[in-house]
């Protein structure tokens, strides 16, 4: 009952705390939806972004053995137990003007990556990936390797059966990590405001316009509630969905 009551009384006192009758009107402010459709737009991105990249990687962690795969595994899971902020220093460090890489494009191509909105894109990326490789690959370890053994024996490539065999018999583990990484990248604070800053319109998604908020500044403290309550209620949705494709879930 006590773990019960702190996990969930926050959020009953949130949902206390909120003004039901001003909700529609502190929600759709112009600043509250920009930073909504901000929020939106660049987790949506993100989560292409980490399937694109992730997949693949998961795979290869899946079916690799030894030490190197163990420390790749290990470097992946890393931006899991990293606070947010030493992530958007990272990334800073990096891709920012000065950066290892983005001193180079910069130089080159007059290309500045830090407090745009593809910056928000890759804090997202960066803090969300690790939910679905570990996931992708946790279904492909459980799923084993004999279909694929079967079909290449039957004369199927690898891409064959990568697209006919592989994805399809992990596709409930995917979906999982899918829906994990986007409620991730939604909720994504710190390594956004370091590396993107908190710009209206441009870098201030919805936990940078809640954090505005009770600083004084941006949307209104009623605003900030109403955000706050819109990404629980995206958060339950799609944990909700996470576990109706977990694998071997009863009908």
């Amino acid at each position: 009952m006590l773990a019960a009551g702190l996990l969930v009384l926050p959020v009953v006192a949130l949902v206390l705390r909120a003004d039901w009758p001003s909700l529609p009107a502190d929600v759709t402010t112009p600043a509250a939806l920009d930073a909504l459709w901000l929020s939106l737009s660049t987790s949506v991105v993100a989560t292409g972004v980490c399937l694109v990249l992730g997949v693949p990687l998961a795979v290869v962690l899946a079916r690799a053995d030894g030490w190197p795969a163990d420390v790749l595994r290990a470097l992946v899971t890393l931006p899991l137990v990293l606070p947010p902020t030493v992530g958007g220093i990272a990334l800073l460090y990096l891709l920012g003007r000065r950066g290892i890489v983005g001193e180079s494009l910069d130089a080159w191509f007059g290309i500045s990556i830090p407090f745009t909105t593809a910056a928000v894109v890759i804090a997202q990326a960066f803090v969300a990936m690790p939910f679905l490789v570990l996931s992708v690959e946790g279904s492909l370890r459980t799923a084993g390797t004999r279909f694929e053994v079967v079909a290449a024996s039957l004369g199927a490539g690898r891409w064959t059966v990568l697209r006919r065999i592989t994805l399809p018999l992990v596709l409930p583990g995917l979906v999982s990590g899918t829906v994990l990484c986007f409620a991730r990248a939604l909720g994504e604070f710190g390594a956004t405001a370091l590396f993107a800053g908190n710009s209206p319109g441009v870098t201030q998604t919805m936990p940078l316009a809640i954090y505005s908020a009770f600083n004084g500044a941006g949307v209104t403290q009623g605003t900030a509630v109403a955000l706050s309550l819109l990404l629980v209620l995206a958060a339950v949705a799609v944990l909700l969905a996470a576990r109706a494709w977990r694998p071997g879930r009863a009908a």
